[in-house]
């Protein structure tokens, strides 16, 4: 009988400690993995600029100001790199945003993280990898946004379709920044500027979900820009006036 107590007590507070952390799953308007190629078609002053822009647009008065327009004014968000096969690095955990000291705090650690890898580009394998990272978030949402930006085609992995297809089944939107790389490294031509153009690429390929879209950049000095316009688009939640049809150029 003192066995059957003893299990009985342990049972409850084991339960009352799960419950516990179920309510501590803090509430924000919307949980976004940033998810940045980093495969060998991207040199590092390329690599360089693509760190600084998405730095500087998360402490952008714009996106701040979208920010604290939602209804809970907070964000989480995840910084993801990847290049190949089984390539996929957090350089950013799940961190919130709600004012100027959050996003200094976000951004630093972006900078201050070494290049995590120079790969092939596997588009397919960092969706599949940032559905599951939602998993570890510990926030609700009303909406879960993978944010893919990248200068090539999917040359590694799965179906890139598939792995789009099903993470739209579980109610994730994935938007795209096709960045047009004019000076690739040599031999990557015809990744980079695959038949119909990478925008329409990642129009047809990658990018699924209510809203989403596509927004084109000409070379990585037009990042930070192209970045705040995304971002204030994708946690504002308005939807594009047709899918897939926002451009940005230097």
């Amino acid at each position: 009988m003192a066995t059957r107590a003893a299990i009985a007590i342990l049972s409850g507070a084991l339960a009352l400690l799960l419950g516990l952390g179920a309510l501590k799953a803090e509430p924000v308007d919307l949980e976004l993995v940033l998810a940045a190629d980093v495969s060998r078609s991207i040199d590092n002053d390329e690599f360089k600029l693509q760190r600084e822009g998405i730095a500087s647009a998360l402490q952008s008065p714009e996106v701040l100001r979208a920010i604290r327009s939602g209804p809970l004014g907070a964000i989480a968000v995840s910084f993801v790199e990847w290049s190949g096969t089984g390539e996929q690095n957090v350089v950013l955990n799940w961190s919130v945003i709600r004012d100027e000291e959050g996003a200094a705090v976000v951004s630093d650690q972006i900078l201050k993280a070494p290049r995590s890898f120079v790969g092939r580009t596997s588009i397919s394998e960092a969706i599949d990898f940032s559905v599951k990272h939602f998993e570890t978030s510990g926030m609700t949402s009303p909406r879960r946004v993978i944010d893919v930006s990248g200068d090539g085609t999917n040359n590694s992995g799965r179906s890139i379709t598939d792995a789009r297809d099903e993470a739209v089944a579980r109610g994730i939107v994935i938007n795209g920044l096709a960045i047009i790389n004019l000076n690739p490294n040599f031999g990557y031509i015809a990744h980079t500027q695959p038949p119909g153009g990478l925008p329409n690429y990642y129009r047809e390929n990658v990018i699924g979900g209510p809203g989403s879209f596509v927004l084109q950049i000409e070379d990585f000095h037009s990042f930070a820009e192209a970045m705040v316009q995304k971002l204030v688009q994708e946690i504002s939640a308005t939807p594009s006036e047709r899918r897939g049809d926002r451009a940005a150029r230097n």
